[in-house]
Parts: structure tokens; sequence; C-alpha cells
């Protein structure tokens, strides 16, 4: 005589952008409490269609008690994603700058050390310092930003990543791009 026993509910999660599990509900549960679950945090189960977002499953109790959701993308102030969105052409301008700062109107020398790249830092650092900058932003605003964090220091991923975790379109990240060839165009 075989007795079957019911087996407990085991749950996959996405975490940077790798599947985790199976863990228990308890474990689950336990991972919601301390923030490495978070709302817009993909989980499966068995009978699952696809994976959905952990505050549209039967584990959204556990989320509520975690605290409120974090800010839609319209709540929050996206001027710095947008300063960022044209940092490509801002540190252009920054190196240009400076390039006339300590070449004082030598347009050959300018040009030279613009065109060979003498300055590229500026560009490089005015980017990671408003991506870092607007990442705080964003946990303020009550984001899990543990899981693009990294990012950070290679903009356009970030700012696709960004878009993604507010549900924003892709605007700012479309217009760094251009930014970004806009550029290199500079420089031919």
């Amino acid at each position: 005589m075989s007795t079957s026993q019911p087996t407990a509910t085991q749950w996959f999660y996405e975490d940077k952008g790798q599947k985790k599990g199976p863990v228990s509900e308890e474990a689950i549960t336990q991972l919601i409490r301390a923030s490495t679950i978070s709302h817009g945090t993909p989980v499966w189960k068995q009978g699952f269609p696809e994976w959905l977002p952990v505050e549209n499953t039967d584990l959204r109790p556990h989320l509520d008690t975690a605290g409120p959701p974090p800010l839609s993308g319209a709540h929050i102030n996206n001027t710095l994603v947008w300063i960022l969105a044209f940092a490509p052409l801002i540190g252009g301008f920054l190196e240009w700058g400076l390039a006339e700062l300590i070449h004082k109107g030598n347009e050959f020398a300018i040009k030279n050390a613009v065109n060979n790249g003498k300055y590229w830092f500026l560009t490089l650092g005015l980017n990671i310092a408003l991506s870092l900058a607007d990442e705080k932003l964003l946990t303020k605003a009550g984001h899990n930003t543990s899981k693009f964090k990294g990012w950070v220091w290679i903009v356009p991923v970030y700012l696709y990543q960004r878009a993604k975790a507010t549900r924003q379109n892709l605007a700012y990240f479309i217009v760094w791009i251009l930014c970004f060839a806009a550029n290199l165009a500079s420089f031919v």
C-alpha cells in the first residue's frame, strides 16, 4: 500500500539574470524578508504558465509585510537620468573646455588633444558619477538596485536596467546611445 504524501511547494526565483531554486516556501519568504526578493522579482512554481512578478502570486502577503512597493518611474525625479542621457555630449564639451584652458588658444593643440582622447577621463567620470548618484536616488525610491549595481560602470547597460526596473520606456537609454555616437562622430 502506497501512501502519497503531498510534496511541499518548491519555488524558483530570478537573481541577477539567473534561475535560483528550488527553495521551499519558508525559504522564499525568508528571502523576501531579507529583500533578496522584492517587488518585480520573477518567481515560478509548478502550475504557473510562466514566470510571474512575486507580487502577482500567493507570496504577495509576505511582500506587504516587507514594506510598500518601490515608487514607479512616473513618481521618481528623472532629472538626473536625463542629464546622464546627455552625458556623452556634456563630457565632450568638458573635454574641449579643459583642452582650451590648458592649451590657451592654440587651436592645433586643442583639437589634437581632444581628438587623441587626452581628456577622455572627464566623460567617463561624469557618466559614472551620474550613474552612481542616480542609483542612490532609485534606492531612496525603494528599488532594490543590487540586481544591477555593478552595471553602473557600463552606463548603457545601467540605463537599460533602470528603465526595466522602473517600468519606463527606453528613451533615456536611446538618447545616451545617440549622444555617444554623436560624440564619436565628432572625432572623425
